[in-house]
């Protein structure tokens, strides 16, 4: 195993779960993990779930207890964010001028939400959604309920939080690009299924719309004005129209960029003795052979793990099938697979109308996602669906689409 100093860049799930795998790997070096934001890492999807509805506590954010990294000897630095990175010299240098040197170094410096240049963008009541303190400042302004908010964004998160803000008793508006909710992730009839679910709890949709302009009076936002002219009145207006990988350290040390940091199976960077794990690698896929970038946490929480056993010597590969979920409202909903191959009409088992379905996206034959919708857990069909992916057999629509049909006859046989 090398020796020296191991630092990981980014204090978030993947850089945490990588210095809890060198440990579990038996590296007794020098383990150092610098953190930008002064929170011990946390966990993300909680933030625009059940914490933000007050539904889980603090106690369900932390990656690993605080009390871990002193135990067993993680130097972990919060409010130390990297300012430059010398690959000559395998060094890093922190905002107080400090320089490190590095036996491997891990890049997990995540990603940063998109911001949109809107005339009052900067009026109070205005803000992004990334950070547990994003979480509490939106909670503490959507509690109390009967707020005006728009939402500006029509994803994952922009659905997320609309659904958290509805459910508070606050009156929701979405503005979108898209023609559907989530329709560049699901298709229109899915999109077309959340919508409903959304709009049967209150929330109202301006699709395809977008702000022009934000107004406001003594400095705090009172409404927003769409591309077509009309004035929502706003108390609060959250932006969550993606995010973009935390790419500057990497650029200005030269290594190669492409939608993220580009990296090959094992998370190995352009540079030598540099890795990049979580939102911001831009991986090669064993499956597929293609590159993925992915901004869930099952692809930071397995990317920390390869990230760490490559940087050992170890053979590793990310090659794990990425899978994420969302709640929202009565709607329960776990995805595997890869979006970027699931292209057409899905086939569904089941029935949108109840709430309770599985759908199936094919590419030549073979299934490439699925998701499972209220569907009973007994059954593990997240587990049936990567199975099926993985398996790369053919399998007729028919048979998928079949409830009589088991789940695991799907699979071919061992």
């Amino acid at each position: 195993m090398a020796s020296g100093n191991f630092v990981i860049v980014g204090g978030g799930l993947a850089g945490a779960t990588a210095a809890k795998t060198l440990r579990a790997e038996g590296h007794g070096g020098p383990v150092i993990l610098l953190a930008e934001e002064r929170h011990h890492p946390y966990l993300r999807p909680p933030l625009s779930k059940e914490y933000l509805l007050a539904k889980a506590g603090d106690d369900a954010l932390p990656v690993v207890p605080a009390g871990w990294y002193a135990e067993n000897g993680v130097d972990l630095r919060l409010g130390a964010p990297v300012t430059g990175i010398d690959p000559a010299a395998r060094s890093v240098t922190l905002r107080d001028g400090q320089k490190l040197g590095y036996a491997a170094l891990l890049l997990a410096t995540g990603a940063r939400p998109r911001r949109i240049p809107l005339p009052g963008g900067d009026l109070a009541g205005v803000s992004t959604f990334r950070t547990v303190d994003d979480s509490i400042r939106l909670r503490a302004g959507l509690a109390d309920g009967g707020r005006n908010v728009v939402m500006i964004g029509s994803g994952w998160i922009g659905m997320e939080l609309a659904a958290a803000a509805s459910a508070y008793g606050n009156s929701v508006t979405l503005l979108g690009l898209e023609e559907v909710p989530l329709g560049a992730a699901l298709g229109p009839e899915l999109g077309g299924f959340f919508r409903s679910v959304h709009e049967a709890n209150g929330v109202r949709f301006r699709l395809p719309a977008s702000a022009a302009g934000i107004r406001g009076q003594s400095g705090r936002v009172t409404g927003v004005v769409t591309d077509a002219g009309e004035v929502l009145p706003a108390d609060l207006v959250i932006i969550a129209v993606g995010v973009v990988p935390e790419v500057s350290l990497a650029e200005a040390a030269g290594i190669a960029l492409q939608n993220g940091i580009l990296t090959d199976a094992s998370l190995r960077t352009s540079a030598p003795r540099i890795h990049a794990a979580g939102d911001v690698a831009n991986a090669l896929h064993p499956f597929t052979g293609e590159h993925h970038r992915s901004e869930h946490w099952s692809n930071a929480l397995n990317g920390g793990k390869v990230a760490a056993r490559a940087m050992l010597g170890l053979d590793a590969a990310l090659d794990t099938v990425p899978y994420f979920y969302t709640d929202q409202f009565d709607v329960s909903m776990e995805y595997s697979g890869f979006p970027t191959l699931a292209a057409g009409p899905p086939t569904i088992r089941g029935s949108l109308e109840a709430k309770k379905f599985l759908a199936f996206w094919q590419r030549d034959g073979r299934v490439v996602a699925g998701m499972s919708v209220n569907w009973p857990r007994s059954a593990k069909p997240q587990k049936v669906i990567k199975q099926l992916i993985s398996a790369k057999t053919a399998v007729g629509p028919a048979a998928l689409a079949d409830p009589d049909v088991p789940l695991d006859g799907l699979l071919p046989e061992a």
